[in-house]
C-alpha cells in the first residue's frame, strides 16, 4: 500500500470509529449497552478478574461521552496528516476550500493534543481573527478562541467534523465514492438532535410521572440542555 491509499485507509477507519462511538454512545445514554467483560482476562503478564474492570451503566454513559470525542480528535488528526501527505505546504494552498479544511483538521487537532480531557483552544498568532470554511459543510471563525475550552458550537459540531471527514477522503484525496454497504435496521426507532434522544411510543410508560412546568409563550415546553418541545406546526 502506497503513502496516499494508506492515508485514504486512516480516514475510513476514522470515520468507522466515529460511527462505533456514535452507536455506544446512544446505547450507553438508553441503558441498552451490554457492559459485558471477561471473567478473567489474561493478556501477556498480566491476569484481571471481571469486578477489575467491571463498568456500572453511570461510568459506561460517562466514558462513551468522552470515548466519542477522541473519536472526534481521531478523524482531525488523520485529516490533517492526509492533507499534508498530498498538498505541498498546505497552510498557504490556492484552494481555499484545501487550505479551510487543514486548518480546521490542524485546530482541532491541536486543542486535544495536550489536554485530551479538556480541549483547549490553541490559536496561532497568523490563525486568529480569521473564518475557515469550507462551504455547506464547516466554518471555524476564530476571532477570540484562543485559550477557550473547546466546544462544538464553534465549528458546527461532530457531524460537520464527520462530513469534513468524507470530503477530504473524496474530494482531496480523489478517493472513489463507492455505495455503501446496506446496513442492517436499528432494533429501536430513535431521533437525536445535538444530545438530545427522542424515542417514539405509542403511549405513556406506566412508571410514568407528571411534571408540573412552566410553559413558553408560544406553548413550548423547555427541557434541560437548552432544547425545547413545541406543539406541532411551530418552529
Amino acid at each position: 500500500m502506497n503513502e496516499h491509499d494508506k492515508h485514504i485507509a486512516e480516514l475510513v477507519t476514522a470515520e468507522l470509529q466515529f460511527h462505533l462511538a456514535s452507536a455506544v454512545r446512544l446505547a450507553s445514554t438508553r441503558n441498552v449497552q451490554p457492559l459485558d467483560l471477561p471473567v478473567e482476562w489474561t493478556y501477556g503478564q498480566h491476569d484481571v478478574k471481571y469486578e477489575e474492570v467491571a463498568l456500572c451503566p453511570d461510568q459506561a454513559d460517562y466514558a462513551a461521552c468522552f470515548l466519542h470525542r477522541s473519536a472526534t480528535f481521531l478523524m482531525a488528526a488523520a485529516m490533517k496528516d492526509a492533507i499534508r501527505a498530498v498538498v505541498p505546504d498546505a497552510k498557504t494552498a490556492t484552494d481555499t476550500a484545501v487550505r479551510s479544511a487543514y486548518q480546521i483538521a490542524r485546530l482541532i487537532r491541536n486543542a486535544f493534543a495536550h489536554a485530551p480531557f479538556a480541549a483547549t483552544w490553541s490559536i496561532d498568532p497568523d490563525c486568529r481573527d480569521k473564518v475557515f470554511a469550507v462551504p455547506d459543510i464547516i466554518a471555524l471563525k476564530t476571532t477570540g478562541l484562543h485559550g477557550n475550552v473547546f466546544d462544538w458550537r464553534h465549528y458546527g459540531g461532530p457531524l460537520a467534523l464527520l462530513r469534513l471527514c468524507r470530503f477530504v477522503r473524496i474530494e482531496i484525496l480523489k478517493d472513489e465514492a463507492l455505495p455503501r454497504k446496506v446496513a442492517p435496521i436499528p432494533r429501536t426507532v430513535s431521533y437525536q438532535i445535538g444530545d438530545l434522544v427522542l424515542t417514539p411510543r405509542d403511549g405513556l410508560p406506566r412508571d410514568a410521572v407528571r411534571l408540573e412546568v412552566e410553559r413558553l409563550a408560544d406553548g413550548g415546553i423547555p427541557l434541560p440542555g437548552g432544547y425545547v418541545v413545541r406543539p406541532v406546526g411551530k418552529d
